[in-house]
């Protein structure tokens, strides 16, 4: 069956409707991971998205569970250009187009992905659907307009749990840290219990005198969709919480982090999806390959949205001095800071390789480290 993608500004890519018979709206981006596509559609960073993969070659090796990031579909859609429904690839359970139809997500190969990305890139993202070829151009274009734009749009809500889970409970003795499920993968959460850790999920309006109650060795934030300035719920908990005990953020909870101690958000052009993604360690001087997958970023110290200096650079903030830890290659994008006052740091790209390289799992072992040393 033929089918479409549409933008909101009118441009069109056709291609071969695949998955399910449905259509979808959202914002629509692209993710530069080889391999991957099913973390990613699982991942709950993509709520509300419609993921381009520019790899051209996708479901290669079929799906199966031990690589779900949570325990649905997030993503609206996937566009490729070349997709393929195998699943007789070592541990593949089902095959790729098979499993997107069964849960409900429509899909469109056959498409010109280098072009739609390079568009993307140039105008940058947003809205769009893609349609089968039964649904008319007009039709399409209402529906778009009527998405709201990802800027100002609080995703969490769809993704967070509704009652608090826990993990690793088997690690008696071990340091318990307490999230807040703004949109976990599951592959942070094992890297915790696999290090020892208990890990709580604790849904995003949990305030922060319930979760002080808990006992925590020491507070999480991780990732999740959608614009990091319409979770001033999330912010305020923080503020309480920031100084009590060691807090680390990652991805959208570095930029809530961030917020809580005084510092501004703003929206990348076409944001950073993709495990290649150069990112320098400022404390160690190494360079890391990251996974990323984000939309929004965080504001130098001067007000500038770039940094053209490899220094580590410093922010007054409200509970004291922070440092620039981590800078972005691509785009010279802060990428991490860390509080010298009280114990805490974030990150902006995904350490936990789900997928992606392993480069920066030792930030892992650094936070246990800090949450040891401040026991």
């Amino acid at each position: 069956m033929s089918g479409y993608v549409l933008l909101e500004d009118g441009t069109r890519f056709d291609g071969d409707y695949v998955g399910a018979d449905v259509h979808a709206t959202g914002e629509v981006v692209f993710t530069t991971g080889m391999s991957g596509y099913q973390e990613s559609m699982t991942d709950p960073s993509f709520a509300g998205q419609l993921i381009t993969f520019t790899y051209p070659h996708i479901g290669n090796y079929g799906v199966s569970q031990s690589a779900m990031e949570s325990d649905r579909v997030w993503a609206r859609a996937a566009i490729m250009r070349e997709a393929t429904n195998r699943e007789d690839a070592p541990d593949a359970e089902a095959g790729w187009l098979d499993w997107l139809t069964d849960c409900g997500v429509p899909a469109i190969t056959g498409v010109d992905t280098r072009a739609l990305v390079m568009h993307i890139r140039d105008a940058g993202a947003m809205r769009g659907g893609i349609f089968p070829a039964r649904v008319s151009e007009d039709e399409a274009r209402q529906m778009i307009a009527a998405e709201p734009t990802m800027a100002g749009s609080d995703f969490v809500q769809e993704v967070t749990p509704e009652t608090m889970s826990v993990h690793g409970a088997a690690n008696v003795g071990g340091p318990l840290i307490v999230a807040i499920d703004t949109g976990i993968k599951l592959s942070i959460v094992k890297n915790f219990v696999s290090r020892g850790a208990r890990v709580e999920l604790h849904p995003a309006r949990t305030p922060a005198s319930e979760l002080l109650d808990r006992g925590a060795d020491a507070f999480f934030l991780a990732n999740g969709p959608g614009d990091p300035s319409t979770l001033d719920y999330v912010v305020d908990t923080l503020r309480d919480l920031i100084g009590q005990k060691p807090t680390f953020g990652i991805c959208l909870g570095h930029q809530l982090m961030c917020r809580a101690v005084g510092l501004e958000t703003f929206k990348l052009p076409f944001g950073h999806r993709g495990a290649n993604h150069p990112v320098k360690d400022l404390q160690t001087g190494k360079i890391e390959i990251t996974s990323q997958n984000h939309g929004f970023a965080v504001v130098g110290p001067g007000g500038q949205h770039t940094l053209d200096t490899d220094e580590p650079l410093r922010w007054s903030t409200n509970v004291g001095e922070a440092q620039l830890s981590h800078l972005n290659l691509y785009d010279r994008t802060v990428e991490g800071l860390t509080l010298l006052d009280v114990p805490g740091g974030t990150v902006q790209y995904h350490p936990e390789a789900g997928p992606g390289p392993h480069d920066s799992l030792y930030l892992f072992d650094r936070f246990l480290t800090q949450i040891e040393a401040a026991a």
